[in-house]
């Protein structure tokens, strides 16, 4: 018995100095080779029973967003042109919806209705639409950046028409893409910061001033009369998405990185089934958009 015991003991110690000098000399003991071959074993692949028209529907909706946000310019325009013309042209209405495009505005008229209860009279709807963009996000994530974005479309169909043209998308350094995805964030903390540190009267006081009243007709003018210096950042802008996929919303964008920021918070989450996942990173490409 004692013999036994003792050639069981000894034969133990001599495994375990063999694998200790296979693992020094670098040559993987039997468990490490075990666990390799089933790493590199490929699950089995499971189809989709049913067909997946989630991307088309997607595209229906941005394309049918871009196209009210394309009226709603057509529209705004033709009221601007009415004044300009001192009443010589037909009068339409001006679209509440143009509104939109004032985040600044939006915000700003958020934090004085949080500070007195009241909602500005200039601008309203920029406050409305904002906070409907914010549930959406705490409701479904970014929702907004992927399905309704004006940009956000423009965007996407920028850097498919750059993969078309070299095949890829070019991806930057890690170190430098997290750095620049910082910046959005930086720019949100900016506008944030100025507005929640003024004044109920100050803020009040500023919604009322001449500036802010045609706020809208002067980012039509922008455009309209774009600047060398404007014309420049916009053409890189777009060089830049159409060969980086998504640089606007990924980089530069406060509005989406708010968006991102409230969608932590959302009760709905994307979720890898590690057992049924078969790592053929199809999730990772067609993901429309890649901005947190």
């Amino acid at each position: 018995m004692t013999l036994v015991l003792s050639g069981a003991v000894h034969t133990y110690y001599l495994d375990q100095q063999m694998d200790a000098m296979l693992t020094m000399t670098g040559v993987p003991n039997e468990v490490e080779r075990s666990e390799d071959v089933t790493r590199r074993q490929k699950k089995p692949l499971v189809r989709r029973m049913a067909a997946d028209h989630s991307q088309q529907v997607r595209r229906v909706v941005q394309l049918a967003f871009l196209l009210l946000n394309a009226w709603i310019g057509i529209q705004f325009v033709l009221w601007v042109r009415y004044f300009e013309s001192l009443g010589g042209l037909a009068y339409v209405e001006r679209p509440a919806g143009v509104d939109g495009w004032l985040p600044i505005a939006g915000l700003m008229n958020l934090r004085y209705f949080l500070a007195t209860g009241t909602i500005p009279a200039i601008h309203p709807a920029a406050m409305v639409l904002l906070c409907v963009f914010l549930v959406s996000s705490l409701l479904v994530k970014k929702s907004f950046c992927s399905w309704l974005c004006p940009v956000g479309t423009i965007s996407e169909y920028l850097w498919k028409i750059g993969r078309t043209l070299i095949r890829r998308s070019l991806s930057l350094p890690r170190s430098l893409d997290f750095t620049l995805r910082t910046l959005k964030y930086l720019l949100l903390a900016f506008f944030v910061f100025i507005v929640f540190t003024m004044s109920a009267a100050e803020l009040g006081g500023f919604l009322e001033s001449p500036f802010a009243v045609i706020a809208d007709v002067k980012m039509l003018d922008f455009f309209r009369y774009l600047s060398l210096a404007g014309f420049t950042v916009l053409a890189g802008l777009i060089v830049l998405s159409i060969f980086i996929q998504n640089f606007w919303c990924r980089y530069l964008c406060p509005y989406g990185a708010l968006m991102g920021i409230v969608s932590t918070a959302s009760p709905i989450k994307i979720r890898r089934d590690a057992q049924a996942c078969i790592d053929c990173g199809k999730c990772n490409r067609a993901c429309p958009f890649l901005t947190l």
